[in-house]
């Protein structure tokens, strides 16, 4: 993937932005030297305004779509689990396919535009359902369907962006910083509004009322990143970068059997491989933590009022520590920090345990203690993955935005397998499932409620920890 804006010259001591080794310096992330800053404020500001969708697509199913299932439409916790896991498995189908597709700048402009057009409408249907029971979980089932698919289609091209719009690691850093604060502010309004709106609507009114809320999110996010798009921070238009695909080189990008074959040799690189593992591991955790927190406020603590602050205290540090775990990542390096933001997540997801004999202030700082550890695991792994596509364009390839692609199945795996398996949890622990009133689960349950609260997300955080030991950015030597 070609990139504008840029230098054909470099001092001593610089690398050529896009070159290999231009993803890392130092010890994998980049500190203050190695590129100029070129990316304007408005430019970082508009990219972060499309992580509005990406954190309203994880938060308002995640934290809304199973207690909607099991609790409103009645449906089993196992049965409600598979619901939510077939449409992001799906879209763990697709994103290779428009990986394929967005492989010039108009059609990723194109597919940005329409996909988030696309997944506003879907959002809306996801919780429109009037029908109880059986039939409402078809309809919700169809609407997160199309929801993830358009998902697919804005998020792919989106989390390519980076390579066009810096020139250089520093920059690149600091757009995904950007990202993640993006990411905080669409959690902190979806995971605070749709709780509060569900509970002053009632059971079926106050979901649709949510639904509409987050497509009205999703709209303002694919305006604020179309606009970031639509110019480099030189200032030259990104659609130079590349001309649009034939028609006829798309319709063999679209095919499986010419997308499979180069799928296989992104997966033979081991540094990317490794990120990829540790993005499904932490997308797998976060689901889970989101999946379980509005059983464990209303069965556990009886109090579903405190699902909106849980959430909110979580989603505060996107706001406020991105920036500076990218500097403390920049002196110790990005495996031992990311290994310290999982321990600090993990550890905020095991204070769930003491959840019946604590206050709940307790939960809320254990809540803060994972929110942290969140915001640094989302800044080194959306760091170091555009360095892996300039890497791929430095080195000849085109296969920029269909690595990207693999990036977000990865993450879409994680997304899907988290209500599934928190749902096989829920049943083996006898939850009782109940349309439109609340049922007294039993002790076994309320504790099956906590535990998976706490482990899954244990176990995940240490698979993605060991998973990133394998990454290893051009340029840089392995280190012990």
């Amino acid at each position: 993937m070609t990139t504008s804006a840029v230098p054909e010259r470099t001092t001593a001591g610089e690398r050529r932005p896009g070159a290999p080794g231009a993803a890392a310096t130092g010890r994998g992330v980049p500190g203050r030297a190695g590129s100029a800053r070129a990316v304007s404020g408005p430019v970082v500001a508009g990219y972060g305004a499309g992580a509005l969708l990406s954190g309203t697509f994880t938060t308002l199913p995640g934290l809304l779509l199973l207690p909607y299932l099991t609790d409103t439409l009645g449906v089993g916790a196992a049965l409600a689990g598979a619901a939510v896991l077939v449409p992001k498995l799906w879209a763990a189908v697709v994103n290779p396919l428009v990986g394929g597709y967005a492989r010039g700048a108009r059609a990723r402009r194109r597919l940005i535009r329409y996909g988030g057009a696309a997944m506003a409408v879907a959002c809306v249907l996801m919780f429109a359902s009037v029908v109880p029971g059986t039939g409402g979980a078809y309809c919700a089932e169809a609407g997160f369907l199309l929801t993830a698919t358009a998902f697919a289609c804005f998020q792919v091209p989106y989390a390519a962006l980076p390579a066009d719009l810096a020139t250089g690691p520093a920059d690149r850093f600091r757009l995904a910083a950007g990202r993640v604060a993006g990411l905080g502010v669409a959690a902190l309004a979806v995971g605070a509004a749709g709780p509060a709106l569900v509970s002053s609507g009632g059971p079926s009114s106050g979901y649709r009322w949510a639904g509409c809320f987050g497509a009205a999110v999703i709209a303002l996010g694919t305006l604020g990143v179309a606009l970031a798009m639509r110019r480099t921070p030189a200032g030259r238009p990104v659609a130079r970068a590349r001309r649009a695909p034939s028609s006829a080189a798309v319709r063999m990008s679209l095919t499986a059997a010419s997308v499979r074959p180069t799928v296989k040799e992104i997966l033979a690189n081991r540094s990317f491989r490794a990120l990829l593992g540790a993005a499904a591991a932490q997308s797998l955790a976060t689901g889970v933590l989101l999946a379980g927190v509005p059983y464990a406020t209303r069965q556990v603590l009886g109090d579903p009022a405190l699902t909106s602050a849980l959430v909110v205290v979580f989603v505060l540090p996107d706001l406020l520590a991105a920036r500076l775990w990218a500097r403390f990542g920049a002196r110790v390096g990005t495996r031992r920090a990311y290994a310290l933001a999982g321990a600090l997540f993990a550890a905020g997801c095991l204070g769930f345990l003491a959840a019946p004999v604590v206050a709940p202030g307790f939960l809320l700082a254990a809540m803060l203690l994972a929110g942290a550890g969140h915001a640094g695991q989302l800044v080194f792994l959306y760091g170091l993955l555009p360095g892996c596509v300039a890497e791929e364009a430095a080195a000849g390839g085109d296969r920029g935005e269909l690595l990207s692609g693999v990036f977000a199945t990865g993450e879409a795996v994680g997304l899907a397998l988290a209500p599934f398996g928190y749902g096989l949890v829920l049943a083996a622990s006898g939850y009782v499932s109940a349309a439109g009133h609340t049922v007294h689960q039993s002790g076994t349950a309320r504790f099956g409620i906590l535990l998976g609260l706490a482990l899954l997300p244990l176990l995940a955080t240490v698979a993605g920890t060991l998973s990133l030991r394998g990454h290893r950015p051009a340029g840089v030597p392995a280190r012990p």
